[in-house]
């Protein structure tokens, strides 16, 4: 049993850092108060190719593991990059699975390079108004018309939407749930974005869509089995949203330390007084052990093993271990913590998007009370 990284993964981590330093804690302030697209990292990280980093090779990818890109998305977070960095890479790495899994070879080699190359970004649109996490509920519908679909309804929540080239659509058709990956063809679809708490660098929209037509081609996979596929993109996505806590918790962890060293209140730095050290020991060691069960269920899904509990479990824990983390460090601030010229006040809100996506702490409790200790189902 070896809990250190592999010289590979620490190599990993090391350029991502390098990368991640060009862009300060000045560069990410100013995202967050003017908005737009972190394109600048976007494409240093395509430049140097890691935006397929666990992509098949022969599409251009690194054909690495979700272990490697949990430590690829927790060094973005830890930089001081945060979830407004994370986020505008995120799709890349997991998104489009369903494509790897069960796009056909035509396909594969039309849809996987460029999104690789960064010379197309892509949007996943799932989430409706009146559905939430009830996926089999939604109702935006595609209707067959010879050979292509016609595609009318809603979504919502859906990132990068003002700044997409293709979209991964999951819609109803007679057969069921259907998978799409597609052009964003905004002929056919309005973008609304939601001006919200945090995050302003990456955009989340209301997306409306007016007869988008869509070709067969397009279509992955068979009619009806679009929810199914979206299934092997859902343990990823949790176990990066958890790495990404972490990283961002110990950003914030660290950032508390360094100024509790320098604050002097009383003729005495504030960080010799218990009161300020517990709390954020106590960080330590909740983020450390989120930390374990994130790589322990990255490992269980390159091992091809089950890992549904485990990667549940780690978001569960990294995110609150991270909000945790962040309130902390805020508090420690005192009255700068307040600040944006401090930064903290920045991570605490963008620790809430590891606590609420891609789904709620409360439905991972029912999950592992059902399927975990086999307790009756309770909704």
């Amino acid at each position: 049993m070896d809990f250190a990284l592999s010289q590979e993964q620490e190599q990993i981590r090391a350029a991502i850092a390098r990368i991640c330093a060009r862009f300060d804690d000045a560069y990410w302030l100013k995202q967050d108060q003017q908005g737009g697209f972190p394109t600048e990292l976007h494409q240093a990280l395509a430049k140097d190719g890691w935006l397929g980093i666990a992509m098949p090779e022969e599409y251009g990818g690194a054909g690495l593991g979700i272990t490697e890109a949990a430590v690829m998305m927790q060094a973005i977070a830890e930089s001081g990059a945060g979830f407004s960095g994370a986020s505008a890479v995120h799709m890349n790495i997991f998104g489009l699975n369903p494509v790897v899994v069960f796009g056909n070879q035509k396909q594969k080699q039309r849809m996987l390079p460029p999104l690789i190359a960064g010379k197309e970004r892509a949007c996943f649109a799932v989430t409706e108004p009146d559905s939430g996490l009830n996926t089999k509920s939604i109702k935006t519908e595609a209707v067959k018309k010879d050979n292509h679909y016609l595609i009318s309804g809603q979504k919502v929540w859906i990132s990068t939407a003002q700044v997409a080239e293709k979209i991964l659509l999951l819609a109803k058709t007679t057969a069921g749930l259907t998978l799409f990956y597609t052009d964003f063809d905004r002929r056919y679809i309005e973008v609304r974005e939601i001006e919200k708490m945090g995050r302003k660098a990456v955009d989340s929209n209301q997306v409306f869509f007016d007869g988008l037509p869509v070709p067969e081609e397009d279509r992955l996979g068979e009619e009806g089995k679009g929810f199914e596929y979206i299934l092997h993109g859902m343990n990823p996505e949790r176990i990066l949203i958890a790495a990404e806590s972490v990283g961002l918790g110990r950003c914030a962890l660290k950032r508390a330390a360094a100024y509790a060293k320098e604050r002097v209140v009383f003729n005495r730095p504030i960080g010799m007084n218990q009161g300020i050290q517990h709390p954020l020991a106590a960080n330590w060691m909740a983020l450390e052990a989120a930390n374990l069960m994130v790589f322990k269920a990255a490992w269980l899904y390159d091992s091809g093993k089950p890992s549904g509990a485990e990667a549940n479990a780690a978001k569960y824990l990294a995110g609150e271990a991270s909000f945790d983390a962040c309130q902390q460090a805020v508090m420690t601030h005192g009255g700068f913590g307040y600040a944006k010229e401090y930064h903290v006040e920045r991570y605490l809100r963008e620790a809430l998007i590891g606590r609420i996506a891609p789904v709620s702490p409360q439905l991972i409790l029912c999950f592992i009370a059902e399927r975990v200790l086999g307790l009756p189902k309770s909704y």
